[in-house]
């Protein structure tokens, strides 16, 4: 597999997060699904749901995983088709503002591509 780094599928998400469910070790995961360890440690990490209010639902669940790797998947799109908008949001976060004026200033510019603050939080 060299050392790109290819996502996960959401059949191999739901697997993985039974195996998980079931307390199956990462390496034993990593086996049967043909992945690097890494790759299983690190969809983990960045996909894990946690719950302030009810925190029994922590845990890595397989369509939360889906939809937060899509989330960055749209980001990053949005970030290549628009590379003036990806400069401006860059050198707007280094002068340090936040992203809330960040997004604010788009609107107040009445800017053809909107951005939320929370998309501006994810790409950050």
């Amino acid at each position: 597999m060299g050392s790109h780094y290819c996502h996960l599928k959401l059949d191999e998400r739901r697997k993985h997060a039974k195996w998980l469910e079931d307390k199956m070790p990462v390496s034993e995961i990593a086996d049967r699904l043909g992945r690097d360890p890494s790759t299983i440690y690190r969809d983990i990490k960045r996909n894990l749901y946690t719950d302030t209010e009810l925190p029994e639902l922590d845990g890595y669940h397989a369509l939360v995983a889906q939809d937060k790797y899509e989330a960055r998947r749209a980001i990053h799109r949005k970030m290549i088709v628009h590379p003036e908008l990806k400069a401006a949001i860059e050198d707007r976060l280094k002068a340090g503002w936040s992203p809330e004026q960040i997004a604010g200033r788009t609107r107040l510019e009445r800017h053809p591509i909107r951005v939320s603050h929370e998309t501006i939080y994810r790409f950050a």
